[in-house]
């Protein structure tokens, strides 16, 4: 019976450890006592289905009891709901009473928008009240004189809480004020008139209105630097002027090639005609054979002709033999 019994005791304290455990874990009882020290009474029940809902109940009562005390009133099923969402129930909270002590307006479901649309409600409440400065890559443009100017702005920028959702981040702000500042110094006569008055591109670009649509209200736009750069005008100049010579001397080539072509084929028509001449010599002696044959020809016309012949073939050598400009002959500057 002891043995027994001993058993049976040992079952009943382990029976008592496991619901003692289990009590624990679906009533938070220390999470239950602060709350109602806190004056933020909460049912059992309430922390229970919390439990069941697998929403861990002092992610929803420790910010409701930090919000209580700064004179937020939050209803738990708006944060069990903003949990479930996927919301940051903590950083919502903490958003609504930094705002609250800097006398923004955010309503809790504002605030709710604007965590469940990605963006860090508290980043941007601090941002409402703290101004950031955003500071610009270097923007290269080039003034109508063709001188290159390499500028660096800082923009201070606050967040607008109304436009955090559906409004553009800080890309668009960068990218429209680079925008700016290209066209306030590509519309300028020269580079130094932008040197001499570096606040003319922070005025145009805030003409401009470029925090429209965007999640941000631009304050102020300062030039950090300003540097010259490459003298753009002249570099495409020479460049230019370098592909003009390349053509020219293309265009020069391709006349030459012309001519040179024109120059073979006008050789080769000479060839051609040299031939021709031979062609017709070869049939002097057939006519002068056929004539006599005929009669048309006697010994003196023939002797005659040869006469010819010899005395042009003479002169002929004669003309060959005197060079033009020597003592033989007369130069080209004689008369």
């Amino acid at each position: 019976m002891s043995g027994v019994s001993m058993g049976f005791m040992l079952l009943m304290l382990l029976g008592l450890f496991f619901f003692f455990v289990l009590f624990t874990w679906l009533i938070p009882v220390q999470l239950w006592v602060a709350a109602w020290a806190s004056g933020v009474s909460v049912n059992l029940s309430r922390l229970i289905g919390m439990r069941l809902r697998k929403i861990p109940p002092r992610i929803i009562i420790e910010p409701r009891i930090s919000a209580s005390k700064a004179g937020i009133e939050l209803s738990i099923d708006k944060l069990e709901a903003h949990y479930l969402a996927g919301g940051n129930v903590p950083a919502v909270v903490n958003a609504l009473i930094s705002a609250d002590k800097a006398n923004i307006a955010l309503a809790f479901d504002r605030a709710a928008a604007i965590d469940l649309a990605g963006r860090d409600v508290l980043e941007a409440v601090k941002m409402s009240v703290n101004p950031k400065v955003i500071k610009t890559p270097m923007v290269s443009a080039v003034a109508k004189d063709g001188i290159q100017l390499k500028a660096i702005c800082n923009i201070t920028v606050r967040a607008n809480i109304e436009r955090l959702v559906g409004g553009a981040g800080e890309p668009t702000i960068v990218a429209r004020v680079g925008e700016g500042i290209v066209t306030t110094i590509g519309s300028s006569e020269s580079h130094k008139a932008v040197l001499e008055n570096p606040d003319l591109i922070s005025k145009t670009v805030l003409r401009k209105g470029l925090d429209s649509g965007t999640a941000f209200e631009i304050l102020s736009i300062d030039i950090a630097d300003v540097d010259i750069g490459e003298n753009v005008g002249a570099d495409l100049q020479t460049k230019q002027a370098e592909a003009d010579k390349k053509i020219a001397q293309a265009r020069a080539e391709g006349r030459r090639a012309m001519a040179v072509a024109q120059e073979q084929e006008m050789k080769a028509k000479v060839a051609e005609m040299r031939a021709k001449v031979l062609e017709a010599e070869a049939e002097v002696p057939m006519a002068i054979a056929e004539a006599f044959r005929k009669g048309h020809l006697g010994i003196m016309d023939y002797a005659n002709y040869r006469n010819i012949l010899a005395d042009t073939e003479m002169r002929g050598s004669f003309s060959r033999s005197v060079e033009p400009g020597t003592k033989g002959g007369k130069g080209e500057d004689e008369v």
